[in-house]
């Protein structure tokens, strides 16, 4: 692990190890053909950054919600976990979309501007609510594709390390 105190391993990535990024994820547990994926990208994140996964359990009596009630009591309860400094991004399909480098300088960029904690939100089954979307710092798009939310979270994780080993200039990422 690199020592800030002895001055950045890579110039300009003085921040780099201060920043934590944490993936949140309205739904269930990682389904089991998912799990081992999103655990070892996780875990190579980890020699960067700080990191973790937060799934955030479905609102009780969600079946007898209607979509709009689902949504306004998931964004409540995002609200509630944001800390005022957390910057997060929401995976949306209106979003932005950036390529694996672009990912790599947002993410550089998010460091080199002290920020404590990035957050990226997959929202539930019928999308974010409107009062989290307002929240977000960033709206990104994965792909105009749509994906299951499990599988997201595989892809989120390894573009995430992707976009690490492109910071460090390793050999991972192949253009």
């Amino acid at each position: 692990m690199h020592d800030n105190k002895k001055g950045p391993a890579v110039p300009g990535l003085f921040y780099f190890y201060k920043m934590k990024i944490s993936f949140w994820s309205i739904g269930k547990n990682h389904e089991p053909y998912i799990k081992e994926g999103v655990e070892e990208f996780t875990r190579r994140i980890s020699r960067y950054y700080k990191v973790e996964w937060n799934i955030i359990p479905v609102p009780k009596n969600a079946g007898m919600m209607s979509e709009m009630d689902l949504k306004k009591k998931e964004g409540e309860i995002i609200l509630q976990w944001l800390q005022k400094d957390d910057y997060l991004v929401v995976l949306d399909e209106r979003g932005k979309q950036m390529g694996s480098e672009g990912l790599a300088t947002f993410i550089q960029a998010r460091a080199n501007e002290s920020v404590k904690h990035l957050i990226f939100l997959i929202g539930g089954a019928f999308g974010i609510d409107d009062t989290v979307i307002k929240r977000a710092n960033y709206k990104w798009s994965l792909s105009q594709l749509v994906f299951p939310h499990q599988l997201v979270r595989l892809i989120l994780a390894e573009q995430v390390y992707r976009a690490c080993t492109i910071l460090k200039n390793e050999k991972y990422h192949h253009k």
